[in-house]
């Protein structure tokens, strides 16, 4: 029999992660998250709710807590309210064994559904209405059809987890199969391993969960997800698209700090929730978190004017259209893309003898190669240029560095693709000014603006003005050039540390 009176302490609150991609959800956070649905959706005995990718229940578990008290008047019994409500209103879909396990348990308060200690008398099984069934991927070419996984990594004896979720990979479950959900809520894995590179190379997923949800058109959506769709990248651009470009997204709480959500869990580009609905179309507001700090939720597009990625920060709207009002041409034009002299960032030197040799930046340093060996864009080694790493500014706490320094790139020099290079210019003066546009906090704010992750390749750079480099620039001039108010200025100087160039110079 089910008794509300007894109080244990909330494991849920302290479970370790599976990993920094298929994290636990805190209920403190699940609680914030169903408070973005309608308080109406409480008293609906005939509302339905789908958790796609069940960790802990957690979900599953605090909607039930609030059906419970919302439904207390339309089904006074408590036993056959709780029945009601495990058996008609909540669904899950388990991502693994252990996890489908741990969801029972923290929902029905039971290892079983049908367990002797569960809640609910409703059920015949042992699953009740959390299913996990182990499916497998359907290969092609060496990749999943549905979730691009690597057949050569994921391709596994049985008894050994394939990270294929029922929910992207098949049809719903066969009792779930002809159900109209009204919500589908949850926190899905975030990516996983292609097998690319030195094995950190990743796909995401969660796109795949959303994209999903949206397909079965429920009422409402909401789900936790990396920031990285903001400006889009790999496997994204097509999601990016899609969420930008819809206006049945109402609502998005953005945490450019995953660690403000979920402490001790590192995730470049942050963490965000979002709330769908199907039959409200409008503007988004839009909430930036800073440790305590809550700003924004006035209604505005997901896309300015212009532009093809979020703006995730309420602030620099105006700072952007203060910018783009000028019509400027882009910085982004200076810059080359990735393998500009078609060098191998793992590049090795020769052991024979190099002749005509060129100077190659790397990331282990400098070293030299044949001018033969460069096949390339081989008229910029004999130019002055500017190297910028393509990887960003590394451990980039808050405020944010951005990218990591420039330097000068002499003539008869070369880079690997761990550098961009940003010019040709005719004298070193150019380039040092370049270099004192680039140390600009003005400059890397308008960066920040679509790097959401370390890498920094050329089109994060598409939102920075030109300038006149026949004088070196400052914060001070670009403020005021840009009619920039006291607030903004405090914003941006807000965001961004100073940088102190190899030189000496430092624009603050």
């Amino acid at each position: 029999m089910l008794n509300t009176t007894l109080y244990n302490p909330d494991v849920l609150t302290c479970l370790a992660n599976l990993s920094s991609d298929e994290v636990f959800t805190p209920p403190k956070l699940v609680n914030e998250i169903l408070d973005l649905l309608p308080e109406t959706i409480w008293q609906d005995k005939n509302a339905t709710f789908l958790d796609p990718c069940c960790k802990s229940g957690v979900f599953l578990r605090e909607i039930a807590r609030r059906l419970l008290v919302g439904l207390k008047d339309e089904i006074p019994d408590l036993q056959a309210r709780a029945d009601h409500i495990f058996k008609k209103q909540l669904f899950g879909i388990a991502i693994t064994e252990l996890t489908a396990h741990l969801s029972r348990r923290s929902v029905y308060c039971s290892k079983h559904a049908n367990g002797r200690y569960s809640v609910s008398s409703a059920f015949s099984d042992e699953q009740g209405n959390i299913r996990f069934e182990r499916v497998a991927h359907t290969w092609r070419s060496g990749r999943c059809v549905y979730c691009g996984a690597s057949q050569e990594l994921y391709d596994r004896e049985a008894g050994l987890e394939t990270h294929a979720y029922q929910f992207i990979h098949k049809a719903l479950p066969e009792d779930f199969k002809n159900m109209k959900f009204d919500v589908i809520i949850g926190n899905p894995p975030y990516q996983m391993s292609d097998g690319g590179g030195s094995g950190t190379s990743a796909i995401p997923l969660y796109n795949k969960f959303v994209s999903k949800a949206m397909k079965l058109n429920p009422r409402f959506i909401s789900m936790i997800i990396p920031s990285r769709w903001f400006s889009g990248g790999k496997g994204l651009n097509k999601f990016r698209n899609l969420m930008l470009n819809d206006d049945r997204i109402r609502i998005i709480h953005d945490f450019p700090e995953a660690t403000d959500i979920f402490p001790g869990v590192q995730i470049k580009g942050g963490i965000c929730y979002f709330l769908w609905e199907r039959d409200n179309r409008g503007l988004c507001s839009v909430y930036s978190h800073a440790g305590s700090k809550i700003t924004g939720g006035e209604p505005r597009p997901l896309l300015e004017e212009g532009s093809d990625t979020f703006i995730r920060y309420n602030e620099a709207i105006e700072i952007l259209r203060k910018v783009k009002i000028t019509k400027p041409k882009s910085f982004e034009q200076l810059v080359s893309t990735r393998r500009q002299f078609a060098i191998d960032s793992n590049f090795q030197e020769s052991l024979n003898t190099i002749n005509d040799p060129v100077k190659v930046f790397t990331s282990e340093g400098e070293k030299i190669i044949s001018r033969s060996e460069i096949k390339k864009n081989i008229d910029w080694i004999d130019s002055l240029k500017v190297f910028i790493s393509k990887a960003g500014s590394g451990s980039d706490s808050f405020p944010h560095q951005i990218l990591g320094k420039p330097f000068l790139g002499n003539m008869n020099t070369a880079s690997t693709e761990t550098f961009l290079l940003i010019g040709p210019f005719r004298t070193e003066n150019e380039c040092k000014n370049v270099m004192s546009y680039i140390a600009t906090k003005f400059f890397r704010f308008l960066v920040l603006l679509k790097k959401n992750t370390q890498n920094a390749p050329k089109g994060v750079y598409s939102f920075v003005p030109l300038q006149d480099f026949s004088k070196p620039w400052t914060d001070e001039e670009l403020y005021e050039k840009y009619n920039l108010t006291e607030d903004e200025i405090t914003f941006i100087e807000s965001m961004i540390r100073p940088m102190v160039l190899d030189n000496g110079d430092e624009n603050a």
